[in-house]
């Protein structure tokens, strides 16, 4: 996967400010302006050009997505990448600019529209893991 691609699984990843439901508001701080402290595992794609002929181009794409403590993805927008991300260990920080700051815990789900702009980090002292699913272009 080259070095573009890797950059949006982490834009992805992130996460996700998919629309989340209810968390804990916080404060807002200062977006990263790369990743730093996050692994994406390997990914699985498929390509639903070979399935439905309404995702022309587009890939089913499924990743888990570790935070080290610190960890956090930088700034991004969902449009034209809609996902589903949920956080299946920790507590993962979302910023979402005008909104606030989340707590989101274990088991939450994060529902990322075309209108979804955020970024995400771990404040905790474990690591965080996100299984994040998204429809996108490579």
């Amino acid at each position: 996967m080259g070095n573009k691609h890797f950059l949006w699984g982490f834009c992805a990843a992130g996460f996700m400010a998919l629309v989340f439901g209810a968390g804990v508001v916080v404060g807002e701080d200062m977006a990263p302006e790369k990743p730093r402290g996050v692994t994406v595992g390997t990914t699985s794609t498929l390509d639903l050009t070979k399935n439905l002929d309404d995702f022309q181009g587009r890939e089913l794409r499924v990743r888990l997505i570790v935070f080290e403590p610190g960890g956090a993805v930088p700034l991004h927008s969902h449009e034209g990448r809609p996902g589903i991300a949920t956080v299946i260990q920790g507590t993962l920080t979302e910023h979402v600019p005008g909104k606030g700051v989340f707590e989101r815990q274990t088991g939450y789900r994060l529902i990322e529209d075309r209108n979804t702009v955020h970024w995400a980090e771990n404040r905790t002292d474990a690591t965080v893991m996100v299984l994040a699913t998204d429809l996108y272009k490579p």
